[in-house]
C-alpha cells in the first residue's frame, strides 16, 4: 500500500520562503512519477509542479523560478523548495504518485486525473 504523508507547511510573509516534504512509503518509488498540486481557498485543485522517473520536471508558469521540485530516493521524499511566496500562493498542498502506469506525458500537463495516490495536504498561508 502506498502512503504519502506531506510535512512543512505553515505561515509566512510574502517574500519569505519555505520548503514542503512528503515521505512516501510502499512500493518502488524510485518509478514513480510524482507531484505537487494545491487549493487555495475556495477554488479548485490545480497542479503546481511534477518530475518523472527520468527527474525531468514542469512547473506551472504562477511558480516558474520561484519553486523548485526535487526527489531524494534515498530517502524516499518528494520535495517542493518555495522562494518569493505571494499570497496568492495560499492554498492547501497536496503531494501526488502516479504509480500504477506512470506516465511522463500526465506529468507534463500535472494531469490530476492520472495520479493514484494522494497525500492529505499541508497547509500554506502567505499574509501581506
Amino acid at each position: 500500500q502506498v502512503q504519502l504523508v506531506e510535512s512543512g507547511g505553515g505561515s509566512v510573509q510574502a517574500g519569505g520562503s519555505l520548503r514542503l516534504a512528503c515521505v512516501v512509503t510502499g512500493y518502488d518509488y524510485s518509478q514513480y512519477c510524482m507531484a505537487w498540486f494545491r487549493q487555495p481557498p475556495g477554488k479548485g485543485r490545480e497542479g503546481v509542479a511534477g518530475i518523472d522517473y527520468y527527474d525531468a520536471t514542469t512547473y506551472a508558469d504562477s511558480v516558474k523560478g520561484r519553486f523548485t521540485i526535487s526527489k531524494d530516493n534515498a530517502k524516499r521524499t518528494l520535495y517542493l523548495e518555495m522562494h518569493d511566496l505571494k499570497p496568492e500562493d495560499t492554498a492547501m498542498y497536496y503531494c501526488a504518485a502516479d504509480v500504477i502506469f506512470p506516465s511522463r506525458a500526465a506529468i507534463e500537463d500535472l494531469d490530476s486525473s492520472a495520479m493514484d495516490y494522494w497525500g492529505t495536504g499541508t497547509l500554506v498561508t502567505v499574509t501581506s
